[in-house]
């Protein structure tokens, strides 16, 4: 029988998100990838297990995460209840809905039907009775946004989730979102984006929108689908997934001046005795705009080296120019 680590809530730092009373561990659990049935049940049961005696309490999910889709949260389910049950008041779980799941005209986008018919769904391959976060998991281009949210707030009022969440909203977008829901009477608790050092964007509009609608914001890819890691220093890797058919990094991204790019910000993080990941990890969470970054993993090592960033957040004003004059020079991950 699984028992939690004693010490878990020893070392990691938890951040309050926006202007909730939720918070969030600086680093959370991402079962975007290696959760689907391609992979052993067991190999995913260490890594969950790893990340909760490490003081990972928020496991993130969406409907559509595999593969197939809907894997990952059955996979997920079954760990829970035989091994986190006990822990369900120390735990956030939360899942998404938006992209395709079923076929015809409701098996995907913003509307209520479709919302909330996919949170039953999860909620059904979960074994859960409840999430913490239900998230909108893009814009939808031809429902009104009015749907959308009020989807998001009848979940929170039947129940089924304690908040709501975006994700991959621009930031009118956000501001029209949140506007919405503070009117229904359910607060925007938190958006989701992509952000790393190789893409900014966030920090254009979007984190400062989130500071004025009293949200907090949990990012995805931060380690840039992994070429912000020692995977790519010396070029690509024939098992990497630049090498392989991923839509979100292809082995035209990773140039020469890329390589030698990587190699100095390599550099940079030995001499603040951290590998690349941490480092690219620490400075996502810089300044505590981000209240949590999501990572995967393929291992409860290498999960573990992920959350070891948290030891050193901090980084001097000489650093940070350095980081920016070496990330001018480098291509943005668009």
């Amino acid at each position: 029988m699984y028992r939690a680590h004693e010490g878990r809530y020893d070392a990691m730092p938890y951040r309050r998100t926006g202007r909730s009373g939720l918070r969030l561990p600086a680093i959370s659990l991402g079962l975007w990838h290696n959760f689907g049935t391609d992979r052993p049940l067991e190999r995913q049961r260490a890594i969950v297990r790893r990340a909760f005696d490490l003081g990972v309490t928020h496991f993130d999910l969406a409907n559509n995460y595999g593969p197939p889709p809907g894997a990952a949260e059955t996979a997920f389910g079954r760990i829970f209840h035989e091994d986190l049950r006990p822990y369900r008041d120390e735990i956030l779980v939360s899942t998404k809905a938006g992209h395709l799941m079923w076929p015809g005209p409701y098996g995907e986008w913003g509307s209520r039907k479709s919302l909330l018919a996919s949170l039953d769904q999860s909620l059904g391959r979960l074994g859960l009775d409840h999430v913490d976060v239900f998230y909108s998991h893009r814009p939808d281009p031809d429902t009104p946004l009015e749907e959308t949210m009020g989807a998001l707030h009848t979940a929170v009022q039947q129940g089924k989730a304690l908040y709501a969440g975006i994700s991959n909203y621009t930031a009118e977008q956000t501001r029209q979102a949140a506007r919405i829901l503070r009117e229904l009477g359910t607060p925007l608790l938190i958006h989701q984006p992509r952000y790393s050092m190789l893409d900014r964007r966030p920090e254009e509009e979007l984190l400062g929108t989130l500071d004025d609608v009293g949200a907090g914001s949990i990012v995805y890819s931060p380690l840039a689908q992994g070429l912000l890691t020692g995977r790519y220093l010396d070029g690509v890797p024939a098992d990497s997934r630049a090498a392989g058919s991923s839509p979100f990094l292809s082995t035209g991204q990773i140039t020469e001046e890329t390589v030698s790019g990587l190699r100095e910000l390599n550099g940079l993080a030995r001499e603040r005795g951290q590998s690349l990941a941490q480092m690219a990890l620490a400075w996502v969470l810089r300044g505590g705009r981000v209240t949590s970054a999501l990572v995967g993993a393929s291992s409860p090592e290498q999960l573990a080296d992920s959350v070891a960033a948290t030891e050193r957040l901090d980084f001097t004003d000489a650093e940070l120019a350095r980081i920016d004059g070496l990330l001018e020079r480098l291509p943005a991950l668009t």
